[in-house]
């Protein structure tokens, strides 16, 4: 099958989805629990967004992985992580915004398919790096979305009762615990993405590692969240506080690899390396 229709048919599946969550949970009163067909359902665009992230990382010879490779990857990550969260809590205001991110996102590798790199890049050590990259925007990439759920959730709690998918939500003490899970586990792959992209650079040009804007941003971003991790161990950081600083250090990262790829690629049509 062409992998245009692929990336269609995930598109496809992912909007309706991202509809009838919308329906059902966000325009009425009440949100109901997601039932089994709903969450089985998920598994059907997610496996055809699977196989062609398999495909661009790892199958193709040709290697292109541009900012719509990296949007892609990371909303993929993003569905696979509340899919997995959504079993053991009851997070019924995220299936809509995070299925409709992924329908916008999916067939991003389609319409920018970015450009090939040199035969030089096509490395273990390149791929490890970009995986790990990805799984730490995954990670940051779904934190950010529960800190704008809490934002919202403050915001309505102080002009009363919390309704519809908003109330479905476990209690704000909770989701700031999850918040926190997320952000340590995204901060972990976010050191070793750092550190292994060190190790790529002495490997493949045998100098350390540029200091240009890509790596400004990331390491920008690493200690925006190490700031936070530690004011929410010594001081006990919670709240707007700990929300400003995810959605700071989310921007800065994405500003890292998919701000820079975009202006590489689409304006001044570089390559990956």
């Amino acid at each position: 099958m062409p992998a245009i229709l692929l990336y269609g048919a995930a598109f496809l599946l992912y909007a309706a989805l991202a509809f009838h969550f919308w329906r059902t949970r966000w325009r009425g009163s009440s949100a109901p629990r997601i039932a089994r067909w709903e969450r089985t359902a998920v598994l059907a665009p997610l496996a055809l967004h699977t196989w062609l992230v398999y495909d661009m990382l790892l199958a193709s010879q040709d290697l292109r992985f541009g900012f719509g490779h990296a949007l892609s990857m990371m909303l993929w990550l993003a569905v696979i992580i509340y899919w997995v969260e959504s079993r053991f809590l009851e997070l019924e205001g995220m299936q809509a915004p995070v299925l409709a991110l992924a329908a916008v996102c999916v067939p991003l590798p389609a319409l920018f398919p970015g450009l090939a790199s040199p035969s030089s890049a096509h490395s273990i050590e390149l791929r490890l790096h970009l995986v790990l990259a990805m799984i730490a925007y995954g990670m940051f990439t779904i934190a950010a979305l529960h800190a704008l759920l809490m934002t919202l959730m403050e915001k309505r709690l102080h002009g009363g009762a919390l309704a519809g998918p908003l109330a479905a939500l476990p209690p704000l003490l909770t989701m700031e615990q999850l918040l926190f899970r997320v952000i340590l586990a995204g901060f972990a792959f976010l050191t070793l993405t750092l550190v292994t992209g060190i190790a790529f650079s002495e490997t493949l040009f045998g100098r350390a590692m540029k200091f240009d804007h890509k790596t400004v941003f990331a390491v920008s971003s690493w200690f925006i969240f190490a700031g936070l991790l530690g004011g929410r161990y010594f001081y006990g950081w919670r709240g707007r506080t700990a929300l400003r600083w995810t959605l700071a250090g989310f921007l800065a990262l994405l500003l890292a690899y998919v701000g820079s790829r975009f202006v590489l690629e689409v304006i001044l049509r570089r390559g990956l390396v």
